[in-house]
């Protein structure tokens, strides 16, 4: 991977660019399992995040980089987790993983998660519903969605909504279970 991306304009904000090479850095050495690397694993990649200034990385450009990044470790990730357990093992801690998934997004429509307070924002409710419906359908009949959808989710704001971090935290281990299946 090139760590060489288009540069936001002069005035307008990127990513910040030694934090992204850094980062690169860093995961091409976990990658090729250098002794000097920090661990890394497609979950960690996926909660990156950098500092923006000017002039930075396209943002979109890097997002996209990482997407393929996270995508590269998590065939890595499952191929070390089958090769230690066998893969009977692996597909078994996979179905499991997906079924909790399943149960959890399968509760009546509004009430999947928490809700923050009539005076505060949170997920819309209908918003949630919808993706969690398309990806009970992905787990159980095939239904095409892909992490990519999944990742790129947009919630509106509601008053009274669904917890954010709860969603996320679903959601992220949505991604982690569609990418070991794939």
């Amino acid at each position: 991977m090139s760590t060489t991306f288009p540069r936001a304009g002069k005035k307008t904000l990127g990513y910040n660019v030694t934090q992204v090479d850094e980062f690169l850095a860093s995961a091409r050495r976990a990658y090729d399992a250098s002794a000097d690397a920090e661990p890394m694993t497609a979950e960690s990649i996926r909660h990156t995040a950098f500092s923006m200034q000017k002039g930075g990385y396209s943002s979109s450009h890097v997002d996209a980089a990482l997407e393929r990044l996270e995508d590269a470790f998590a065939v890595r990730d499952r191929e070390r987790e089958a090769g230690a357990n066998g893969t009977q093992a692996w597909l078994e801690s996979a179905r499991g993983r997906a079924q909790e998934l399943v149960d959890r997004l399968g509760r009546p429509a509004g009430h999947r998660f928490s809700r923050v307070s009539f005076l505060s924002v949170g997920y819309n409710r209908a918003d949630v519903d919808r993706l969690a419906n398309k990806v009970i359908k992905y787990f159980e009949d095939g239904f095409p969605i892909t992490a990519d959808d999944v990742r790129s989710a947009v919630f509106r704001q509601q008053r009274g909504g669904y917890r954010e971090v709860q969603v996320d935290v679903v959601l992220d281990n949505v991604v982690d279970v569609m990418l070991a299946v794939r």
